[in-house]
């Protein structure tokens, strides 16, 4: 059951970064057609001004009067044929616009079909839409079409159109000019050819996002994780040690009503004076820190030394130590600390101490943890993974804490040494760069 929802969700994964592979593909095709498409437009429409401007005002007015297929007429005409063949473009005419529904054709830039004098009707309806049509009526503005189909002719193109004024600066007629789908298409091939590496480059750039993506998740769940299980340890040790508290008080509280149900008034007073020497000791136990998951650490452990009758010191110096994540921190220095009391469990109880220092300079961070105890084997060999000093116990896995300790200093270029003080004592240092 496990593989089979394993490969689903490797083939999930597959089968969604396919798609949007192939959605940002699409995506970028589209974008560079219409930029392309735009782009065409906009320079065609720059040039439908140009020839509106040059051309000659007096004939085509004349023209405008007559409108037949005079002299002012094919000298328009071939003007218009010599701007479209330089141009490359489908036809270049000139609109009449009279009204906000429809437009006319005047006079369409082509060469001449002396066989054929009804070719290009002066006055046929032209295929501008009404809405570009509404737009130069009523505002005397340039347009731009969609593209469009000429049933008559059999073209599909795209129109651009551009106000032709005379001298006057009135609108007299439009200069209008049809782009060919096929010239379109064409530079839109070739743009996109020249942009593939582009295309791919978007493609690869979702597979970089999605991998980024499904790594930070995975490095997100892993700190987590660690986290979660490392406050989870510290909490439960806690938890024990306030029980085992409560157990003990109920017992005291028993013992005190058992003195005083049989009148035992003084040696009820003298229980409650002993009492009053743990309840210090226990009030000892808080710990003012500016950092909390060290306080947190800290209590948890003096609290345990305190139920194992073992003697802790601590000194910590007034420094937040922000250049450690608290994670790291915590993982150092629960894992000596924890060897520390391991080791003087040992011990009788009068010998049973240890000592913990965290202190703080301009250059290093020093975290010293001293306990009383045998002298250490080997100590070349402590931060090998695997290796212990400790007895093996069936279910148990043993030498990953100071290989953890001694991997998780190494991220921030600090050293941890171990040593034997006297034959009865063990320090470890640790120094970590401040800055």
């Amino acid at each position: 059951m496990k593989r089979f929802k394993l490969k689903l969700i490797i083939v999930l994964s597959i089968v969604l970064v396919i798609f949007f592979i192939g959605i940002s593909m699409y995506t970028s095709y589209i974008k560079i057609e219409d930029t392309v498409e735009e782009a065409i437009a906009n320079q065609n429409l720059e040039a439908a001004k140009s020839i509106a401007k040059a051309i000659d005002l007096e004939t085509y007015e004349r023209f405008l009067k007559e409108r037949n297929r005079d002299e002012d007429y094919w000298t328009i005409r071939h003007y218009l044929n010599d701007a479209r063949e330089k141009l490359g473009v489908l036809y270049v005419y000139t609109l009449e616009i009279d009204n906000s529904t429809t437009s006319k054709v005047l006079i369409v830039g082509y060469p001449d079909k002396k066989d054929n004098p009804n070719d290009f009707l002066i006055g046929e309806a032209c295929t501008v839409p009404e809405a570009q049509v509404k737009l130069a009526y009523e505002e005397g503005k340039p347009f731009v079409t969609e593209i469009l189909q000429d049933t008559k002719y059999g073209h599909h193109y795209k129109t651009v159109g551009t106000p032709i004024m005379n001298e006057k600066g009135e609108i007299i007629s439009y200069l209008s000019i049809d782009i060919s789908t096929d010239t379109l298409d064409g530079i839109k091939e070739t743009v996109i050819n020249s942009n593939i590496f582009l295309l791919v480059l978007s493609g690869l750039f979702v597979i970089i996002v999605i991998i980024s993506f499904f790594l930070l998740q995975k490095w997100y769940q892993k700190e987590v994780g660690t986290t979660e299980y490392t406050y989870q340890k510290e909490i439960k040790t806690l938890i024990a040690s306030v029980s085992s508290l409560r157990h003990d008080y109920i017992n005291h509280i028993q013992v005190l009503h058992g003195f005083l149900h049989i009148g035992e008034v003084d040696q009820a007073t003298k229980y409650v004076d002993s009492l009053s020497k743990d309840i210090q000791t226990i009030e000892s136990i808080k710990l003012n820190l500016d950092h909390p998951g060290l306080a947190i650490l800290l209590q948890t452990k003096k609290l345990t030394c305190q139920n194992q009758q073992i003697d802790i010191q601590i000194t910590v110096e007034d420094n937040p130590f922000n250049n450690i994540k608290t994670i790291d921190l915590i993982n150092i220095l629960s894992n000596i600390i924890d060897n520390a009391i391991e080791a003087t469990m040992e011990l009788p109880e009068e010998l049973r101490k240890i000592t913990v220092s965290c202190k703080a300079d301009e250059l290093y961070y020093t975290f010293s943890i001293t306990n009383a105890g045998r002298k250490l084997p080997d100590i070349n060999q402590i931060f090998k993974q695997g290796y212990s000093t400790k007895k093996v116990e069936k279910g148990r896995v043993r030498g990953q804490g100071l290989f953890i300790v001694k991997e998780t200093i190494n991220k921030y270029n600090g050293t941890i040494t171990l040593d034997t003080i006297n034959e009865k004592e063990t320090i470890a240092i640790v120094k970590i760069p401040s800055k």
